[in-house]
């Protein structure tokens, strides 16, 4: 037996060895075959060919980026040169304080923004250094600055008013707008004097995504001033801020980007060269001058073109190893000609490995096809003395183990399914009750709420709005009344949900144990007793350690007899307006049972009957909405009061909560929101 087996084995490797020898044998003299012949005529065709296409290219892409570039930048520099030359724009900043020449210019300059391609424009009075500046999402009633020529950030305008040209073009970071672009200065002349200075600009990053940046491979398009300064790059950290106007103290120049000497005076040439390419009337050929130059390591082709109305150089560096400018159609009928080579020994190798592999190996697949569907009984292909043979032999085996593991795991699914059923059904009750239990807190909390009592007292002299961020909520409202007295306000519990309801419940009761100690008559004694007794509850517990138990509060008593209001606060402020003016006035920096105990003052308030009174929890001020999910903030919130100050209060409430939810869009609700406001005609 083992004698037989031992034959089995050496005839087995015999046929091993002579099959793979075969097939590798075959594979490789198709290869070389195939290769040989085609990397060499390729070869020798891209060595003929390549320096004369990537020439062509060069010049090609170079005087494309030109255009692209030409037009666009033109239009704004002619724009800016007539809005300049205006006669408008010269009596305007010969007689700055004229607001009926103010008003002529900012006029026929609205018609020039909106002509401009990003909409702005900016003007320099050089008698008064008043900068102005206009775009959409600002106004020229004011200047944007005074200019000063002790301030390095101003040293363009001065630069450009020594220089004598009339306009230049000069990237740099404006200070007060925080914008980087590419500005447009022209000089405003009233004769021969200088009187200011006028133009546009366009965005740094849009300019060179728009006429700059290229996505070639193996291509470095550039924009580069007479002295080589570089105005524009695809590498932000290169450009020469300020240099047209003679404010950039270090600069890097495309120069500075080769590696030998005899590069830079390549380039200097080429650029000499296609300076001089202009005609008599100013206007230059739209030539390429080409050199070859050392850059990062690489021998590069740079194409150098002049745009003299912008007095420009557009520079572009091609990498011919991983440029792709070569065209393909001549190759066309060579991969044709390989291709039917290659398919008339492919043709040979596919039919030998199809008898002697592939057809075996489909048997079996039919057989493993089979037995992924459930089908464990199916007939294997007859076992060979081969690699083919083996693999039969083995696949019958794991066939076997298989259809004994998927008789286990079956079992074991049956019985898990029934253990998860089983389980499920138990969340699903403990979900229930669950449920119940909030929703059945939720009417405890609201049951402590003052709705009734307010609506007999108050009437539509108030409204509340109240919106737990869960079924129940941190936040709550209180108010008590005696003869023309009454209290009312608003508590901001730390957290929300059930921890927030379950705080509600002891800050309550805090507040009614306070009141009934010191009255209503100061709401600053009632902050501080109920302090006191918050501290007292939570003082031999250790919940202080593990959640917060700080709340912010907001207490106004109100006098009706003698028209006064008394205000006090910890940590919320209140609000009021008569439609013109409104007013904040902030309560303690301390939260109720804060680290440390705070001081709480009553503000006297005269009580107006054109005034309309609020209160807020940080839960409004806080909810993020708009276009960059910022939080509604104090600001807007004033705004918003003041804008619905003059309406009934119950219109009011719809206002607000309108305000709010057109401001939320489909953000999640951040916090608990409680707002009470009134007002007594």
């Amino acid at each position: 037996m083992v004698a037989q087996n031992g034959r089995e084995h050496a005839g087995l490797d015999s046929w091993r060895l002579g099959l793979r020898g075969k097939s590798l044998l075959a594979l490789l003299v198709s290869c070389l075959i195939a290769l040989l012949p085609a990397t060499f005529m390729g070869w020798e065709a891209l060595k003929g060919i390549r320096d004369d296409f990537g020439l062509a290219y060069a010049r090609n892409l170079n005087d494309l980026s030109r255009q692209t570039i030409l037009a666009p930048v033109s239009r704004e520099l002619a724009l800016s040169l007539r809005l300049a030359d205006s006669e408008v724009t010269r009596r305007w900043i010969q007689d700055e304080a004229d607001p009926a020449k103010r008003s002529l210019f900012l006029a026929e300059a609205e018609g020039y923004r909106r002509s401009f391609r990003e909409h702005s424009w900016f003007l320099v009075v050089e008698s008064s250094r008043n900068h102005y500046f206009r775009d959409d999402r600002t106004t020229a009633d004011r200047p944007i600055e005074t200019l000063s020529p002790d301030q390095k950030k101003d040293s363009w305008y001065f630069a450009t008013m020594r220089n004598t040209n009339g306009y230049n073009i000069n990237v740099d970071i404006n200070v007060p707008l925080n914008q980087t672009k590419v500005w447009f200065n022209v000089v405003v002349r009233d004769g021969d004097r200088k009187i200011g200075l006028a133009g546009t600009g366009l965005d740094l990053s849009r300019f060179l995504e728009t006429f700059v940046v290229s996505n070639a491979a193996g291509v470095t398009p550039m924009i580069i001033d007479g002295n080589g300064a570089i105005q524009a790059h695809r590498d932000k950290s290169l450009i020469a801020l300020n240099s047209a106007s003679g404010g950039s103290e270090s600069q890097r120049t495309a120069f500075d980007l080769l590696d030998t000497p005899e590069s830079r005076q390549s380039l200097a040439r080429a650029m000499q060269t296609a300076g001089e390419d202009v005609r008599s009337d100013g206007t230059d050929t739209g030539h390429s001058e080409t050199a070859w130059v050392d850059m990062d390591g690489k021998r590069q082709l740079a194409a150098v073109s002049y745009i003299p109305e912008l007095r420009w150089y557009v520079l572009t560096i091609v990498d011919l190893n991983a440029a792709r400018f070569i065209d393909t159609g001549w190759i066309v009928p060579a991969i044709v000609a390989v291709g039917l080579l290659l398919f008339l020994l492919l043709l040979g190798f596919g039919s030998a490995v199809e008898t002697l592999v592939l057809a075996p190996l489909r048997r079996l697949q039919h057989s493993a096809q089979a037995m992924a569907e459930g089908n464990y009984d199916v007939a294997l292909p007859t076992p060979r003395r081969d690699e083919i043979g083996a693999l039969t032999r083995s696949f019958g085996v794991m066939a076997d183990q298989i259809r004994q593991h998927t008789a286990d795991l079956e079992q074991k699914v049956r019985e898990r399914t029934q253990a998860l059923e089983t389980t499920h059904r138990q969340m699903a009750e403990a979900h229930k009750k669950l449920g119940d239990s909030i929703d059945y807190a939720s009417l405890i909390q609201r049951a402590i709420l003052p709705d009734r009592q307010m609506l007999q007292s108050l009437g539509p002299h108030h409204f509340v709005f109240w919106l737990p961020r869960d079924v129940v909520g941190g936040d709550f409202y209180v108010f008590h009344e005696e003869g023309d007295h009454c209290l009312l306000g608003i508590v901001d519990c730390a957290g929300h949900g059930v921890p927030g309801a379950l705080m509600t419940m002891l800050a309550r009761a805090a507040i009614d144990h306070a009141l009934r100690e010191v009255g209503h008559d100061s709401p600053a004694a009632v902050l501080a007793r109920t302090d006191r007794a918050m501290r007292a509850m939570i003082e031999d517990s250790q919940m202080a350690h593990v959640i917060a138990t700080n709340m912010d509060v907001g207490l106004v008593s109100i006098d009706r007899a003698r028209h006064r209001i008394l205000f006090a606060g910890a940590r919320i402020s209140l609000y009021w307006s008569d439609g013109v003016e409104v007013q904040e006035i902030k309560g303690s920096r301390r939260a109720i049972g804060d680290r440390k105990v705070g001081d709480y003052e009553d503000h006297d308030l005269d009580l107006h009957p054109d005034r309309t009174y609020c209160l807020t929890t940080d839960g409004f001020l806080d909810q993020a909405g708009g276009d960059h999910g910022y939080g509604f903030g104090r600001s807007r919130f004033a705004e918003m009061l003041r804008d619905n100050a003059h309406l009934p209060l119950t219109e009011q409430g719809k206002a607000i909560a309108k305000t709010l939810a057109d401001y939320q869009g489909t953000r999640p609700q951040r916090d608990d929101i409680t707002v009470l406001s009134f007002r007594f005609d």
